[in-house]
This record gives structure tokens, C-alpha cells and sequence, in this order.
């Protein structure tokens, strides 16, 4: 019996490729599987592609909601970005990915599994840590570290030498990853970070700033323990939730992030996100945050942002400490309930209003007319105890 590889299958150039290039360098039979994480149409015609380039089998796995539900609301409760700025879009789809390629390797009895990341990239990492998780015994193939391909335009020739026609044109080869959550773009003229991008040409999900409409349009968010639940007033799946915000935020011009990031494995890289939903999804809960957190809880929130997406970026989901950091933003959420409007214009977000039944602002005790909840006289001994030592410290100085 011949031995079993699956194959992580997106259609594009790359995975393109892998299919010919598995057949001419391994005695494996090759089983093709797209996770479906919002492609939209990239997955259609999918099947006969892998079949018709060499595959044995090809499967579909639909696992939008649980990207959304399991994947991208945690790291949005815990505030993570990486570097201040990206959303980890394609951050958190690797491992859910690699999951679905393991659990299909063991339905298979597959021996290894590949996929396209490059040797250059972080995604590389991010499969093969996951796959070390949940399966240390299944074989990884990385074909980018072992071929002799050394560019887009040496894969392109690859295929057009075995009369397979390229799934991308050679004057728009941007290397692009689309899921519900974002849209990345890298390569053109984004490797010249001097020069402005294209957005005519690049954006895809959302319009550039100053195509959005003249007029404002008003959004409104509701969430339960930090999970969004409704979309001007709608329940929604979390999918669904996501998909009507993409539409919402990107006829708005709302979710462009450039960035020239530091990429896990040493080197920089300059890429263009689009993420519409996820842009307005941070500012709603921020807000909500600073209605129902105390301020430490919402101080220390603001820490483990930071780690948990270097830990999301670096490909380490499934550990201990990711796990604990989304514990600890599951508890401080339990009381982050209520509504949030906002005004989407020309891509800014602008608050228009929060509410929640867990607030804790209190007007008579923020107010400048003195309610019962608060004297003044108290601020004097509060502020005599808190600068004691400071005052210590000056008495000191006076006596050296």
C-alpha cells in the first residue's frame, strides 16, 4: 500500500505546484484538504483542480465559525496585536488549519503532512509547531526548504513546463491569504516600503479613505462577556456577525493596516492588511473595556495583550501559557456586557455611545457637583498618605 501525504490546498500558485512536485519526489499518494476559513470564491473549482494536477482525494472543511468563535474572539479579548498594529489575521488561522490537517491525517492514515509556507515566512512555524502538539509523529514536508524554486516567477514557469496554467497572472502576483477575518497582501511594489501602495489595485475589501461615502454611517454593537452577539440589533452567528461588519466597515474605508513588521524568523517584511470587521470589533470592545473594567484588571489586560500576540504570532497556540492568558480574559470578561455604537467615516471609527448594565462609571461620583458618595476633604488625607514617600525622600535631601 502506498503511503499517505496530506497536503494543506488552497488552490494558489504555490499549492499548485506541490501537487506535480510531491508526484515527481515522493512514492506518496497525495490527499488534497482546503480548510475553508471565508475564501469566498477562491474555493470553488477547487476539487477538480487538485484531482486534475495529481491528487488522489480532495476534502473541503468548513470551519468559519469555529475560526471566528474559537480563534479570532479570544485573541479580540485579549486585545492582542502584534506590534500595536496587525490583528494576526492569518496569525490564528495557521493553527486551526494544521488541526484540521492532523484530525484528516489520522482519519487517512497519512504519514506526513505538507504544506507551502515559505522558508522565509512565519507560517512555516506555525503549522509545524501545532502539528508537534497534537501529532509529534506525523512527518512534515516543507517542499520551500527542499526545491529548487526560488520565486513566484520560477513556480510559474514550473507549471507552464507541464502545461498547468498558473492560477495567477505574472503582472499581479501579489501573495495574498484571505479569511474572514482579513485579507494580507505582500510582494509588487510592497517590497519597496519607499514607495505608496497601490490601493486601487491592491484593496479588496475595503475602499480607499477618500472613495467612502461623504456621510457618516452609524454602527451598533452589542456583546456578551466580550463576545459580540448582535449587529444593529441583530443576533448573528459569529460568523455571520463578522461577514455583515466586513461589509459595514469596508464601504467605510475602515481596517487598512500597513505595517513593515519584524517577522518570527529575523528578518523585516512589509505587508498591507485589510480587516475591516476585526478594526471596529477592537475599538467597540476597548470601549465597552473602559465602561466595565476596573483599572487594574483593564491595566493588566493591556500586559498580556502584548504576549499573547507574540505567542499567537510565533505559531505557540497550543501551549500552556496561550491557554492561561485566555482564562484570564475569559474571567475579566464576565462582566463586559452592553452596547456600543459608533460612527464609521472616510476609515475612522468614532464613539457614539456605550451602555451596559455592568458599567461603572457612576455620574454622581465623575460629576463636578459633590454627591454623597464622595467629599473632598477626603482627597487631603488620601493624597498626604500617597506622598509620603516623596516627602520622605525630600527631608533626606535636606539633611545630607
Amino acid at each position: 500500500m502506498r503511503k499517505k501525504v496530506v497536503l494543506a490546498y488552497s488552490g494558489g500558485l504555490d499549492t499548485t505546484v506541490i501537487i506535480p512536485w510531491l508526484k515527481e519526489n515522493y512514492d506518496y499518494d497525495v490527499i488534497a484538504v482546503c480548510v475553508d476559513l471565508g475564501q469566498g470564491s477562491e474555493t470553488e473549482g477547487l476539487e477538480q483542480k487538485a484531482l486534475s494536477t495529481g491528487a488522489i482525494k480532495y476534502f473541503i472543511e468548513d470551519v468559519k465559525e469555529e475560526f471566528i468563535s474559537d480563534y479570532c474572539f479570544p485573541t479580540l479579548k485579549a486585545g492582542a496585536k502584534y506590534e500595536g498594529k496587525y490583528l494576526l489575521g492569518t496569525s490564528i488561522a495557521r493553527p486551526l488549519i494544521a488541526k484540521k490537517l492532523v484530525e484528516r491525517a489520522k482519519k487517512e492514515g497519512a504519514i506526513a503532512i505538507c504544506h507551502g509556507a515559505t522558508g522565509k515566512g512565519n507560517d512555516q512555524i506555525r503549522f509545524e509547531l501545532t502539528i508537534k502538539a497534537l501529532a509529534p509523529y506525523l512527518e512534515i514536508i516543507a517542499p520551500w526548504r527542499i526545491w529548487d524554486i526560488r520565486s513566484r516567477e520560477d513556480a510559474i514557469k514550473y507549471l507552464e513546463d507541464r502545461n498547468i496554467t498558473p492560477p495567477t497572472k505574472k503582472d499581479d502576483s501579489y501573495s495574498r491569504d484571505r479569511n474572514l477575518w482579513h485579507l494580507s497582501h505582500e510582494g509588487l511594489e510592497l517590497e519597496d516600503p519607499s514607495l505608496e501602495p497601490n490601493y486601487n489595485r491592491l484593496l479588496k475589501l475595503t475602499v480607499p479613505p477618500e472613495k467612502a461615502p461623504d456621510k457618516p454611517e452609524y454602527v451598533e454593537i452589542e456583546f456578551e462577556k466580550g463576545n459580540p452577539v448582535k449587529l444593529n440589533g441583530k443576533e448573528l452567528t459569529p460568523a455571520g456577525l463578522v461577514s455583515e461588519l466586513n461589509e459595514i466597515a469596508g464601504r467605510n474605508g475602515v481596517g487598512i493596516i500597513d505595517i513593515l513588521e519584524n517577522r518570527f524568523v529575523g528578518m523585516k517584511s512589509h505587508g498591507v492588511y485589510e480587516t475591516p470587521a476585526g478594526t471596529v470589533l477592537y475599538e467597540a470592545l476597548e470601549q465597552l473595556e473602559h465602561m466595565c473594567l476596573d483599572r487594574q484588571s483593564f491595566a493588566f489586560k493591556q500586559i498580556i495583550a502584548v504576549k499573547f500576540a507574540e505567542l499567537a504570532y510565533s505559531g505557540e497556540w497550543e501551549t500552556p501559557l496561550r491557554e492561561a492568558l485566555s482564562a484570564f480574559a475569559d474571567k475579566i470578561h464576565e462582566h463586559v456586557t452592553g452596547r456600543v455604537k459608533l460612527k464609521l467615516y472616510k476609515g475612522n471609527i468614532i464613539p457614539a455611545g456605550t451602555e451596559s448594565p455592568y458599567s461603572l462609571y457612576n455620574e454622581s461620583l465623575a460629576s463636578f457637583t459633590t454627591g454623597e458618595l464622595y467629599s473632598h476633604k477626603d482627597a487631603e488625607g488620601f493624597i498626604n498618605l500617597f506622598g509620603l514617600p516623596l516627602k520622605a525622600r525630600a527631608l533626606m535631601k535636606e539633611n545630607l
